[in-house]
């Protein structure tokens, strides 16, 4: 259908339209039902002098991860990807037209899986599920590599761990941790 296109071994999609339609449509419902049932979540509440406290905005998202994901992650036919197409929802809800979010849906490239532009500023995010101890350090080399190609001192790595033998108070977390003059923000969820 000319969607995806295999090039030089590298799948991805054919057009960074499709990127956005094909994401919006498989957290579309997630989305709507944000918007109903979630009015608090619109970027006015997380602007401070016209920039994003991203601090505030991903704090929120653990608590409305804690409460909703059992329920959420339901939803999708695609279990693995469900926190991912989630917390974009989640960030589509809160922009609402006020910004944009580039998706790199493109497997195996190093680039950050989103970024938040507002007001000509960008908000990197690179997305993780715990697999194991080096998921941390994966993430965060990912994210310095996305940050410097962006230019941005700060970055944001959201790590959802699904062990059910872990307590959420021991899941939800976040740290600093500064890395060669850059910042990294580590938020476990």
């Amino acid at each position: 259908m000319g969607l995806i296109r295999d090039d030089l071994g590298k799948t991805e999609f054919a057009n960074p339209i499709y990127t956005e339609i094909i994401i919006r449509s498989l957290n579309w419902d997630t989305q709507k039902e944000l918007e109903e049932t979630e009015p608090k979540y619109q970027i006015p509440r997380y602007l401070k002098d016209d920039v994003i406290d991203m601090d505030y905005l991903l704090k929120d998202f653990q608590v409305f991860w804690r409460e909703n994901s059992d329920i959420w992650q339901k939803k999708f036919d695609y279990q693995e990807a469900a926190p991912q197409l989630i917390l974009q929802a989640f960030l589509q809800r809160v922009l609402n037209g006020g910004g944009s979010i580039v998706r790199e849906m493109a497997a195996g490239t190093g680039r950050a899986d989103l970024c938040i532009i507002y007001m000509d500023r960008k908000y990197p995010i690179e997305m993780k599920i715990r697999y194991g101890e080096n998921t941390y350090d994966t993430g965060i080399t990912q994210i310095l590599r996305y940050m410097d190609t962006l230019g941005c001192d700060e970055g944001w790595l959201v790590v959802f761990d699904h062990r059910s033998s872990t307590a959420w108070d021991d899941r939800l977390f976040s740290r600093r941790e500064a890395v060669g003059g850059k910042n990294v923000i580590l938020y476990g969820c």
